[in-house]
């Protein structure tokens, strides 16, 4: 059947949604560019003949044309949501042995959609922006205990709340409350 392997290709992307990055399906696309080929190749043939005097060719010509745009539109949409995958699990720089792997045509659309995600994300969440590309994964506890490592005085949490933050003294408190000080290891201890 016409443009099922696309379909399938597609049905595979929609799977993978959860946002972990799933192998390239090489020999998927293979296929579909193949059964591109053969369909380009029958049309041919057949406008030949229907320009030499064969009629009631037109049909045919017209179906697999339709099937040709919508292999196109579906490799276009698999391989466009692949690289907008890999913004996503490797950052902003991709790593050299996967940038190798892409044309010029893939990294300039990595460049594009990564550019786009940055303004966007300086366009939310007030004045620094709202990085959305941490903590992808919700935290597996609500609270964290923290101990502190050396004497760091009153801390002013996001909320408002003063915390004072003593050596070897232990708080508890919302994760997302302490994120700055628990990225400065040498300071403090998350447990």
């Amino acid at each position: 059947m016409l443009g099922e392997k696309a379909l399938e290709l597609i049905r595979e992307l929609q799977r993978s949604i959860d946002g972990s990055l799933t192998p390239y399906n090489e020999d998927a696309v293979r296929q579909i560019l193949e059964e591109m080929r053969a369909l380009f190749e029958q049309n041919q043939k057949d406008v030949s003949a229907t320009v030499a005097g064969e009629s009631g060719l037109f049909s045919g010509v017209q179906l697999r044309h339709a099937a040709l745009e919508r292999n196109k539109r579906c490799l276009l949409a698999y391989l466009l949501e692949y690289i907008k995958k890999m913004r996503w699990e490797f950052g902003s720089v991709l790593p050299t042995e996967v940038k190798y792997n892409l044309c010029e045509q893939e990294v300039q659309w990595f460049g594009k959609y990564n550019k786009m995600l940055a303004n966007y994300m300086r366009s939310i969440g007030g004045t620094g922006g709202l990085d959305l590309t941490q903590d992808l994964k919700p935290p597996k506890k609500l609270y964290i205990e923290v101990r502190c490592l050396v004497d760091h005085g009153e801390f002013e949490t996001q909320d408002g709340n003063i915390v004072v933050l003593k050596k070897n003294s232990q708080v508890r408190s919302e994760n997302s409350k302490l994120d700055k000080l628990t990225e400065k290891e040498e300071k403090l201890s998350a447990d």
